[in-house]
């Protein structure tokens, strides 16, 4: 199914052409109109529907249809009927027209440099020097600068988003406080405890005479503890598991690939402490001592210094051509001929550009989750492979990571961008239906 939901890079790559449809896309309906009048032999162009003072037109619509299929092809994703097809194709062009005149009205800015980065981009992908792109958008009989202002209108709609979508957002404090304890259950499960045992086995279908001789025999050890001998004393002589040479230590392990028996019969432990009782399980009797555990309290979280190069696709900069472009860049890096701060200076088409898109020091849940996926799984050094969000694609390179105490609002802060990122997509469905609800949209039926 095409996603609609939201005005995503990949929704704007659907062209087949990509330059002819930058032209397309940004030509005024009055004008397009006109054009269309003056070349009736081309029945299959057409006006599809307005939309404020844009339009669609069927080549346009084939274009993106043509598209969706050979990426559904590349993908193997299952497409819907060729109606639903063209419905959700339709629907997507006109909420991109709805977002873009919308944006325009919006009051923001598209500083000239990096309308400039994004010209760049472009004739790189297409492997062109800028003299050379102007050259074919002239003979495919594209204006420059109409061209320009459509880039201009891309940039403008993803930040119009951004900061419309965001804005709607609201996160409770209630919310936060469920995922600070559901966060704080986690690090709970993953800190580490140290626990000894005495172990005193009880045989498979042993008759209550055995168990209560075997419970006995733990009595009795606890007692000796109880009295003062050391625990490892009483292991080595007592204990029938496969560390009682080591006083019964278990080893620090994670809570969460402990026994959940062992974990609840110590949690109400100071360190040091030892069970009032045996526990009970299939394999007999313990007696446990706390040896040590991590507080959660001061419970620690991997905190990544990361860099990345943005290419923010369009209808000319499809997201195949920016991954493309960046896989180049990967190559480049990799082998040495180019360093990743020096291209993410020149390229880069995101604040972080000038230091060489550093990200600084970022704690989980501060990125997007693909971004953040991709970046988890990189060694210091390594350099991910093209990543598609939201935002648009990324080329990302860990630089090195470290461990630091959890701060309680840090935490909060956390769960706040964690929630707001699963609230994104309800939100702009939301603001994108009032928009349309507000738009002028005709449509129009084909030419008999």
């Amino acid at each position: 199914m095409i996603d609609t939901t939201r005005l995503r890079a990949a929704a704007l790559a659907l062209a087949a052409t990509a330059l002819a449809c930058a032209a397309a896309s940004a030509q005024p309906a009055a004008q397009a109109a006109a054009a269309a009048a003056r070349t009736p032999a081309r029945q299959a162009d057409y006006i599809v529907a307005i939309v404020n003072n844009e339009l669609v037109t069927q080549v346009e619509l084939d274009q993106r249809i043509a598209r969706a299929r050979l990426d559904a092809l590349r993908t193997g994703a299952r497409l819907p009927p060729d109606a639903e097809l063209r419905k959700q194709v339709l629907d997507a062009l006109i909420e991109e027209r709805v977002v873009v005149t919308y944006a325009r009205d919006s009051g923001l800015k598209v500083d000239e440099p990096e309308l400039d980065r994004a010209v760049a981009n472009v004739a790189a992908a297409n492997k062109l020097t800028l003299d050379k792109l102007q050259d074919r958008l002239k003979a495919e009989g594209i204006d420059y600068a109409r061209f320009r202002a459509n880039l201009r209108d891309q940039m403008l709609a993803e930040r119009v988003r951004e900061r419309e979508v965001i804005s709607r957002i609201r996160v409770t404090d209630a919310e936060i406080d469920n995922a600070v304890a559901a966060r704080q259950g986690q690090m709970a499960a993953s800190s580490e405890m140290n626990i000894a045992q005495i172990l005193v086995t009880v045989p498979e279908n042993a008759s209550p005479e055995v168990v209560a001789e075997r419970r006995e025999k733990a009595l009795a050890a606890l007692a000796r503890v109880r009295g003062g001998e050391p625990f490892e004393v009483v292991a080595k002589a007592v204990s029938e598991d496969a560390n009682k040479d080591k006083g019964g230590e278990i080893g620090a392990k994670p809570a969460d690939r402990l026994p959940d028996l062992f974990v609840n019969a110590v949690k109400p432990l100071a360190v040091g402490a030892v069970t009032a009782e045996p526990v009970r399980s299939g394999a007999g009797f313990h007696i446990l001592k706390l040896l040590s555990r991590s507080d959660v309290s001061t419970a620690s979280v991997t905190q990544t210094r990361a860099r990345h190069i943005l290419l923010r696709p369009s209808t000319a900069l499809p997201v195949d051509a920016a991954q493309k472009r960046l896989a180049e860049f990967r190559d480049q890096i990799l082998a040495g001929s180019r360093r990743f701060e020096d291209v993410a200076r020149q390229y880069s088409e995101d604040g972080s550009a000038a230091g060489g898109g550093d990200l600084g020091w970022t704690a989980p849940g501060s990125l997007v989750p693909e971004f953040e996926e991709a970046m988890n799984k990189l060694p210091p050094g390594g350099i991910s492979q093209p990543v598609v969000s939201r935002f648009g694609v990324h080329l990302i390179q860990v630089v090195e990571r470290r461990q630091v105490a959890v701060d309680p609002k840090e935490l909060r802060e956390q769960a706040r961008n964690v929630l707001r990122e699963q609230k994104f997509g309800p939100a702009y469905t939301d603001w994108a239906a009032e928009l349309k609800a507000r738009a002028y949209i005709e449509m129009r039926e084909p030419p008999q």
